[in-house]
């Protein structure tokens, strides 16, 4: 069978899997969704969760002050994850390239890596990258990349005002500015000519595939016999990355949100809740270490 599966809108029930890759937050900027992810982290455990780069939007920090309380409560969802056996691996990016100079350090329990590697249930390797080593525009123009960045906060801000308007007619969220880079031909030739030179270097070094981020476009498919997966982004597409406990690849698009008055439990809540109601429990993750020193997760 098949180990990937396209883009689905699952229900808003609580699932557990054997890993979960989310990249391109941009914490500290207007266009960041953190409301959606906050509620999708809250619905989801894994045994490994990737961050896959600009997770904090370091460009955009530089330049003003933006953090509302949404931002900060991502960050410490993700540090209580870690506590709870969650192995947590953050891929430095671009915009928060700051990280790259304590690459192979752990703050807690996360780890600091330029690229990791996930061996999926098949054993298939997957490299993992941030993706922005392969955009010419950031390694020989970075001046075009700040002022491209500019224009693009731009249009996220009219994309906010367009999807209050949506929410306020209880629609869920859509993404204006997707759409319309989607539209103009020499972004759809960017992205191409990006998904075949990531999956070019997965195959060079002999990986089965390659799971990125950075063009905020999700993504799963087959190119020359190397898998690509582009888990998208929590700016425009609202999208993860998961691999099921049958090993199987899901893109997940989750367009909902904590609504006032939404009774939203906490991760043990909703475990004795489950217990107690009968339904099946989240396995629990045992932690060991191994040869090499490093924190690794069982299967219980």
């Amino acid at each position: 069978m098949d180990a990937t599966s396209p883009i689905t809108t699952p229900p808003r029930a609580h699932a557990h899997y054997r890993a979960i890759w989310i990249s391109d937050v941009h914490l500290g900027t207007a266009g960041c969704q953190a409301e959606f992810l906050l509620d999708f982290l809250r619905h989801n455990q894994c045994w490994d969760l990737y961050l896959v780069g600009d997770i904090i939007d370091g460009w955009q920090l530089r330049k003003q002050w933006y953090w509302k309380q949404s931002h900060n409560d991502v960050v410490q969802k993700v540090l209580r994850k870690s506590r709870k056996g969650t192995r947590v691996t953050y891929i430095a990016g671009n915009h928060d390239e700051v990280l790259r100079q304590f690459i192979g350090l752990a703050f807690g329990d996360i780890r600091i890596v330029n690229e990791a590697t996930h061996h999926m249930l098949d054993g298939k390797k997957l490299l993992i990258i941030h993706g922005d080593y392969f955009d010419g525009v950031i390694q020989h123009a970075k001046w075009l990349a700040y002022v491209g960045d500019t224009l693009y906060t731009w249009v996220l801000k009219l994309n906010n005002s367009f999807n209050r308007w949506r929410h306020r007619f209880g629609l869920s969220y859509w993404s204006l500015s997707q759409y319309l880079k989607h539209k103009v031909k020499n972004a759809v030739s960017f992205i191409n000519t990006f998904e075949t030179a990531v999956t070019h270097e997965a195959r060079q070094r002999g990986f089965d595939g390659v799971v990125c981020g950075h063009i905020h476009k999700a993504e799963m498919r087959d190119i020359d016999g190397t898998l690509y997966c582009n888990d998208g982004d929590w700016v425009e597409s609202l999208s993860a990355l998961v691999e099921t406990h049958e090993g199987e690849l899901k893109l997940i698009h989750w367009p909902y949100r904590a609504v006032a008055g939404e009774n939203i439990v906490e991760d043990d809540r909703v475990r004795e809740q489950h217990s107690s109601a009968g339904q099946p429990v989240q396995p629990q993750v045992e932690r060991h270490h191994d040869h090499r020193g490093d924190t690794v997760f069982a299967k219980p």
